[in-house]
């Protein structure tokens, strides 16, 4: 199973997925802005949560640099919206349960982990500029100490 990767200068692909409070967002909305959009494995799972809060706690920041920041995964919006309130998540949680935004992005295909070939979800994040182009495509990130590497990557440190 091999799946396409974005470079930076693709057009980021459109899509619209409903939210926790299961209000649909589209990427197109952002147009003008930058955006973080991350693709996690699964919400309230350790790496996850790690990751989504280290994004919460450096949201300042980010706003204040006018980008957004979006989360992605295949949980249900019920499981989003208990996600954000356990975590005091305050940025937009997006639900993908047919994973066609995931397979847009070539973040699901196979996976090693723990010395074993699985399918499933590549933690991957992807910064879009203002024109809807990628700016950076990371795939495989680690969830621990990624948030300040893109902050540095941004020059936002």
């Amino acid at each position: 199973m091999t799946q396409t990767r974005l470079e930076p200068g693709d057009a980021a692909p459109d899509f619209t997925l409903p939210d926790a409070e299961g209000t649909n967002i589209s990427l197109e909305s952002f147009r003008g802005k930058r955006v973080i959009l991350y693709f996690y494995p699964a919400a309230m799972t350790p790496g996850c949560t790690k990751q989504a809060c280290d994004f919460r706690d450096s949201l300042e920041s980010l706003t204040a640099a006018g980008v957004a920041v979006l989360g992605v995964s295949k949980d249900s919006p019920q499981k989003l919206a208990k996600f954000a309130e356990r975590d005091s998540l305050t940025f937009p949680l997006l639900s993908d349960p047919d994973l066609g935004v995931h397979q847009a992005y070539g973040v699901y295909g196979e996976k090693t982990m723990y010395g074993k070939t699985t399918v499933g979800v590549l933690r991957s994040t992807f910064v879009i500029d203002a024109d809807g182009k990628i700016e950076k495509a990371l795939y495989n990130v680690k969830a621990t100490g990624h948030v300040a590497r893109l902050r540095k990557d941004l020059g936002l440190v």
